[in-house]
């Protein structure tokens, strides 16, 4: 049964990997409107067609790996569970019945390298084609830093998170999930808190700007948009990356406003101070604020929907997934393959909600600093930076895009521009 298992869902992955490289590849979308051609949307007019070709060609193979990746995954944890790999790494747990969290520890470590070993051919291709294409600019040895850095920290934080959620399911098996919702409150509001100052430091250095003239000018506008700051932070970025980029991080009193050295050192102050008022917007519209709550929403249905699932499915198919009982720990690729579908299934409108949120954000810049000519370049220096895609395809968008597309935030700014030019006296 659990070969037949094994090959079925590899028939399936198959087939829909085959579906996915003919929609991305060869379905023709995302072209350009006609009624848009020519003008400051259109990449014809400010790429190059080098540029172009490789936006396309790096995007076109981006896309396809993200749709692909997911459901390999899934694939992976399935292999765990019907090979009984996942009991193995049980079996292997020292001091039985004594330290849970030593136990987890333990198993949790086996299982996160089996997915590092299993997962590292695909990471590492997606470092070479970034720079191959030249978006990254990262050494192997400092991105290998980087990994392992982020294997340690997710195994920390995952083996909290386990080690109390089969607590709860030990204590109900009926009603765990509502207290692990409940527990995961302020565990989030408490990441959130320290991330800017402990987690983000392990990545990369911060420090407040360096270019005081325009840390002045970048004040200047918080306070016209009543934002009580007292530094804006610079990260270094360049010795990794071509891309540009801008973040408000944290809450509380570690709430920072970040700009990437190469989003420095390759744009106008003007553009700068475009990128600052977005920002700045996100700050004043709340949107880390509804963005917790969100993530709190969706973790509680996710968890009901998790908690209602797996009983169901360890019932009518326990013997071929090698799963005993609900509480045991070997039965965590299961929770993880439920939770990572839920994820992706939700994710259109999670990104539906951060595209408002981004479209937002970019109006309260236009309204700040009123400078429509830098936002468009500013987009345009982006698209080419990143050699993004300034029309994807509607699937593209759905699950991949938690910002609006460059075509439609250039539009929407250049329509703001002509607004203000017939508004103008």
């Amino acid at each position: 049964m659990a070969k037949k298992w094994g090959i079925t869902a590899l028939l399936v992955f198959g087939l829909y990997a085959l579906v996915m490289y003919v929609y991305i590849f060869h379905s023709g979308s995302g072209d350009i409107p006609a009624g848009l051609k020519g003008t400051v949307a259109d990449p014809n007019v400010f790429m190059t067609e080098r540029e172009l070709y490789l936006s396309e060609e790096y995007s076109k193979i981006r896309n396809f790996l993200f749709f692909v990746i997911t459901p390999l995954e899934w694939l992976i944890y399935l292999f765990i569970l019907i090979t009984g790999l996942s009991q193995v790494f049980e079996r292997w747990l020292p001091l039985k019945n004594k330290w849970a969290i030593v136990q987890n520890a333990v198993y949790l470590f086996l299982l996160s390298v089996f997915l590092f070993i299993a997962l590292f051919p695909i990471d590492y291709y997606r470092y070479y084609l970034s720079k191959y294409y030249g978006i990254s600019t990262q050494v192997f040895s400092s991105w290998m830093r980087d990994n392992v850095i982020d294997f340690w920290v997710t195994l920390g934080e995952t083996v909290l998170i386990v080690t109390v959620l089969y607590w709860l399911i030990n204590k109900s098996t009926k009603r765990w999930w509502l207290h692990a919702w409940l527990l995961m409150i302020p565990f989030t509001i408490f990441l959130m808190f320290i991330q800017p100052v402990v987690i983000d430091p392990l990545y990369n250095d911060f420090y407040p700007l360096t270019n005081k003239e325009l840390e002045t000018k970048i004040l200047a506008v918080a306070e016209q948009a009543n934002i009580p700051t007292e530094h804006v932070y610079e990260v270094n970025m360049a010795e990794k990356t071509n891309a540009l980029n801008a973040y408000v991080t944290g809450i509380g009193s570690n709430a920072r406003i970040v700009l990437w050295d190469t989003t420095l050192s390759r744009l106008s102050e003007n553009e700068i101070l475009f990128i600052m008022a977005h920002e700045m917007g996100h700050y004043v519209e709340k949107h880390i604020y509804f963005g917790i709550a969100g993530y709190l929403l969706t973790t509680l249905v996710g968890l009901w929907l998790t908690a209602k699932l797996m009983p169901w499915i360890i019932t009518r198919f326990g013997r071929v997934l090698k799963i005993k009982r609900l509480n045991a720990i070997h039965s965590l690729p299961l929770f993880l393959l439920i939770t990572s579908f839920l994820l992706f299934v939700s994710s259109p409108a999670s990104n539906y909600v951060s595209r408002y949120q981004e479209t937002r954000a970019d109006r309260y810049a236009m309204e700040l600093v009123a400078d429509p000519e830098a936002a468009v370049s500013t987009f345009q220096a982006l698209t080419k930076a990143g050699l993004n895609e300034v029309n994807p395809p509607l699937l593209v968008k759905w699950f991949r895009y938690g910002h609006p597309t460059m075509l439609d935030r250039i539009t929407n700014v250049a329509g703001e521009k002509e607004t203000m030019e017939q508004d103008a006296p």
